[in-house]
């Protein structure tokens, strides 16, 4: 299914429903696109405007890390889908003999392992356009620090809630599988809330509420 293609409202009647797909892991790339859409905008109102020309050095940097995360973040939505319903058709396979038992237990884990590595880069992606946010809230257009807030809120939520699914599925598997994403995924949510607060404290400066 590509997600990408409905309209806001299909979407959210599909999220809605009693079918596990589409799920968290989905929403959470969803939710990193529209981080990354907010950052382009925010962006775009600050290059080639001179009142905020202090910000356009920071604000092209974020553009040009934003608009591919946009991109990709569509496609992890779709992957995030796609990786749970082959985890599905693993635990309908025949189990009879201990062959059909043994291919069986290897399909669940391998299709287990890639259900935990999609959620796993968007969380890499929303720490990495979170990086730029804090800086974009300090020094891109004022008149669009409510924006940028609400990107830094998104993208949080994004490293957050594919986490969550990266540690669901890994939970399921033996240790030694997945060790890279077992080992980074602590230090990839402490510096996403890092940055996070980061973001939210300048964009309350902006705003004249700290």
């Amino acid at each position: 299914m590509n997600w990408m293609n409905m309209s806001l409202r299909d979407f959210q009647s599909s999220l809605a429903s009693s079918s596990p797909t589409p799920g968290g892991g989905t929403a959470a790339a969803v939710a990193l696109g529209q981080a990354a859409a907010l950052t382009c905008m925010v962006a775009d109102l600050t290059i080639g405007k001179e009142k905020w020309q202090e910000g356009w050095g920071i604000a092209d940097e974020a553009q040009n890390s934003a608009i591919p995360i946009m991109s990709r973040s569509g496609e992890l939505a779709d992957e995030d889908s796609d990786s749970f319903d082959a985890v599905m058709a693993c635990f309908k396979m025949p189990k009879t003999t201990d062959d059909e038992k043994e291919t069986r237990r290897n399909c669940i884990r391998q299709s287990t392992l890639k259900a935990a590595e999609v959620p796993f880069e968007t969380a890499k992606l929303g720490l990495s356009l979170l990086k730029h946010l804090p800086g974009l809230a300090e020094k891109g257009n004022g008149n669009a620090a409510s924006d940028v807030g609400v990107a830094a809120l998104l993208a949080s939520a994004a490293v957050k809630g594919a986490l969550f699914n990266v540690q669901i599925n890994l939970s399921s598997l033996p240790e030694e599988m997945g060790v890279e994403m077992r080992t980074s995924s602590p230090d990839i949510l402490k510096e996403a809330r890092i940055l996070s607060r980061a973001s939210m404290k300048s964009v309350n400066e902006r705003l004249g509420l700290d």
